[in-house]
């Protein structure tokens, strides 16, 4: 049984029974915010992680994706990486105008992130962690947006032709070919 404490007990009482069905574990509420887990050890720090990531300000179904072998839940700490005063600029960086930042690294990636106090929280799969951690580090520390991008491009390209991804132009050519 694993006990742990957390911030926003409303948000993560409602998404109790949705972990509970889609994990097999049992959650109970204690005093001052304490919450225990109970089920087998992999199930119970399974339920950690996405209480952790629910209670950090992921939706339930964003946070299910825990579940799954290859995704992650990493934080980066903004003051960690940059020797700005005025955070709420760097926030800001990250996240973009309406946004437009943060979505587009979630496009390119495959993760979902969430902006929050002074940390970045990102559920991603392993094979995209360190591509979309140093971009995250590189717009904290003052990287132009789109030089990120590119790099994050160029990243998922290396990766597909790593796995014998087809970016469309093996296609092309045959049809050319036979002519």
């Amino acid at each position: 049984m694993k006990t742990l404490a957390v911030e926003n007990l409303v948000k993560v009482k409602k998404a109790v029974p949705k972990i509970e069905s889609r994990i097999k574990v049992e959650i109970r509420f204690g005093k001052n915010s304490q919450i225990s887990i109970k089920g087998d050890e992999l199930s119970e720090f399974v339920a950690e992680k996405i209480i952790e990531a629910v209670d950090f300000g992921f939706d339930v179904a964003d946070a299910l994706l825990l579940k799954k072998d290859d995704f992650v839940l990493e934080f980066i700490d903004i003051k960690s990486y940059t020797p700005r005063k005025n955070l709420k600029d760097v926030r800001g960086r990250v996240i973009g105008t309406s946004g437009k930042a943060k979505n587009t690294i979630e496009e390119l990636t495959g993760c979902v992130m969430v902006v929050h106090d002074n940390r970045v929280g990102l559920i991603v799969d392993s094979e995209h962690l360190d591509a979309v951690v140093q971009g995250v580090i590189s717009l904290i520390q003052g990287a132009k947006h789109g030089n990120v991008f590119s790099y994050l491009e160029k990243q998922n390209a290396a990766k597909r032709r790593l796995e014998g991804g087809d970016l469309g132009l093996k296609e092309k050519f045959a049809k050319k070919s036979d002519v």
